[in-house]
């Protein structure tokens, strides 16, 4: 089982879900953050050539998926929430272990579908 972990811009939302629908995933799990990258917080149009660091607004998703699914998920994540700019985000990829599901005690794979 590998985690997907995706840090993107709040408007990709409805985009990402859609793509992960349309893989069958079972659940996934959304936080609001706070971040930056490369571009330090700022976007291109805002003409910042400071020092400063500036945090905006980012979601971050996360979902567990079987090792097959996986390169097709992130092949399509990146084609529907990419613009091409600074800002686009990150795509994290995590082996995991294991998996339990507390009700049931079932694991692994089990535990998620």
């Amino acid at each position: 089982m590998k985690k997907i972990e995706i840090v993107t811009r709040p408007e990709r939302l409805v985009g990402l879900k859609e793509v992960l629908a349309s893989h069958n995933c079972q659940g996934m799990t959304v936080y609001s953050v706070m971040g930056c990258g490369r571009q330090k917080g700022y976007l291109p149009e805002m003409n910042f050539t400071g020092d400063d660091i500036n945090l905006l607004p980012k979601i971050m998703a996360f979902v567990v998926v079987e090792d097959e699914m996986t390169e097709d998920i992130l092949t399509d994540i990146a084609a529907v929430i990419g613009t091409g700019k600074n800002g686009d985000g990150k795509i994290f990829v995590m082996d995991v272990v294991d998996a339990v599901r507390i009700r049931t005690n079932e694991r692994g794979f089990d535990a998620i579908e």
